[in-house]
């Protein structure tokens, strides 16, 4: 029996910040408490960010939404500062877990980040959903970068 394939949700989205300043959002754990989680990204709020970015190092975010907790966590697979990242994404109580790949080509004083996140089958009805609420945070880093310039 084979394993069926992964279902893909892929965006991109141009920054007019270099490719440093985009990556380096993506490890900090004060900028990821600004455009990944909390208020001004969805109704909840932000327990705690833990985040130890090397690769092999793990990180947890974990949010209160509508009176639960919810934990996300990962490794980090591969960090290739300021063109790739790739890290594993789990949220607790989930049977599987998917695979997230961040690669930033750089164009000068600007970037364009691709994203690809590789979800198990099980979320291919999802999948619309799943590239809204990522392009939803790629929205809120952008407008997290030019507030913090």
């Amino acid at each position: 029996m084979t394993a069926k394939a992964p279902v893909i949700a892929r965006l991109s989205k141009r920054f007019d910040e270099p490719a440093e300043r985009v990556f380096d959002a993506w490890l900090s754990r004060p900028m990821i408490g600004r455009w990944m989680f909390g208020p001004d990204v969805r109704a909840e709020e932000i327990v705690r960010l833990s985040i130890d970015p090397r690769v092999g190092g793990a990180f947890c975010f974990v949010v209160e939404r509508e009176g639960e907790e919810v934990e996300h966590r990962g490794k980090y697979l591969e960090i290739a500062r300021p063109s790739r990242l790739v890290f594993t994404w789990v949220v607790a109580g989930e049977r599987a877990g998917s695979r997230v790949l961040v690669d930033i080509a750089s164009h000068g004083e600007a970037c364009e980040l691709t994203l690809t996140h590789e979800l198990h089958p099980d979320w291919a009805p999802f999948i619309g959903r799943v590239e809204e609420s990522w392009q939803h945070m790629l929205h809120v880093l952008a407008v997290t970068l030019k507030e913090s310039r």
